[in-house]
């Protein structure tokens, strides 16, 4: 791979699942691969699980890690082309991608949507800007419209998990009380749609996500008999698309309760964390047998350490 921001970038879905099954059962055997490699991690946006697994995966294959929180500790950075930079911006992204290029094989960048300009959050900004001016390989750490590496660990939790041939997976909705980005639920329909799974999503109406991810997939805004006879059932909340970035106080009903898990059939149960305990999912859920957040929290790192491998691959 010469990128890693979307399963686009991915020549096979199979063989990178079943390269972060191997890496799982031999974390360490693939150290020569990253050996005197540098991976630099740099945060526009807060992170922990992304950060936590991205570098014990870059650890397992013997890389060293730059970090760099550029909402803390670096300039201003302006996105605009051809921009008279007499104000706040310090630093233009053609240098500083050029600069982080000099120092590292492989850059991780994480950014979040502004949820106020649907047009340049869809358009990645920042995340495109990188790939433009980078002179190596970039990885995504979550974009404003993606999340690959955890979509990556989600389908490998699911294929872990699995023990129907083909399961029912519902991506269901449920509420929060500040706005979230569409990313995580973006990226896990668009991985979803390419494994042989039954798939449905399930949110009230005005919260479809864009087209672009939903095309071709079952939208209910029943959420209970969405949840009938369910394999899996991935609870995560979104704003608006279409009324983009607005917060709904309305469906409180959507929490994932025991009583609905009741409807499908001994379904488990994922999110991507963190999570808004009894708010989103009520506390018997997330605690009971049938919860995989661990699972999915562990498969981070494997998940990673394999899109390191096929990028250092491309790179050597």
């Amino acid at each position: 791979m010469k990128k890693f921001t979307s399963i686009n970038d991915v020549e096979s879905l199979d063989q990178l699942l079943d390269l972060a099954g191997n890496v799982k059962n031999n974390p360490y055997g693939y150290k020569s691969i990253g050996e005197n490699k540098t991976l630099g991690l740099i945060f526009f946006n807060p992170s922990l699980r992304t950060r936590l697994s991205t570098q014990k995966a870059a650890m397992n294959l013997g890389m060293n890690m730059m970090v760099l929180n550029i909402d803390k500790e670096g300039w201003n950075i302006e996105m605009e082309d051809g921009a008279i930079m007499n104000q706040g911006s310090q630093e233009h992204i053609k240098d500083a991608a050029a600069v982080i290029s000099q120092y590292c094989d492989i850059v991780g960048v994480r950014t979040f949507a502004s949820l106020l300009n649907k047009e340049e959050d869809y358009q990645e900004k920042i995340l495109s800007k990188f790939i433009k001016y980078a002179t190596v390989p970039i990885l995504s750490l979550e974009s404003a419209i993606r999340h690959p590496l955890q979509s990556l660990a989600d389908l490998l939790t699911i294929k872990e998990q699995s023990i129907q041939k083909k399961p029912k997976v519902v991506l269901t909705w449920a509420p929060h009380p500040k706005a979230l980005p569409q990313a995580v639920s973006n990226s896990f329909v668009e991985w979803i749609k390419h494994t042989d799974v039954e798939f449905i999503i399930a949110n009230p109406k005005g919260f479809d996500l864009s087209t672009e991810f939903t095309n071709g997939v079952e939208v209910s805004y029943n959420q209970e008999k969405a949840l009938e006879n369910a394999d899996f059932v991935y609870v995560k909340n979104w704003s608006s698309f279409d009324n983009y970035g607005e917060i709904s106080t309305q469906n409180s009903e959507w929490t994932i309760t025991k009583e609905k898990m009741k409807l499908t059939n001994t379904a488990k149960m994922m999110h991507c964390l963190p999570v808004r305990r009894n708010v989103v999912v009520m506390d018997d859920v997330l605690d009971s047998e049938n919860s995989l957040i661990m699972e999915q929290v562990n498969n981070r790192t494997y998940a990673a350490q394999a899109v390191l491998i096929k990028l250092l691959q491309h790179e050597n």
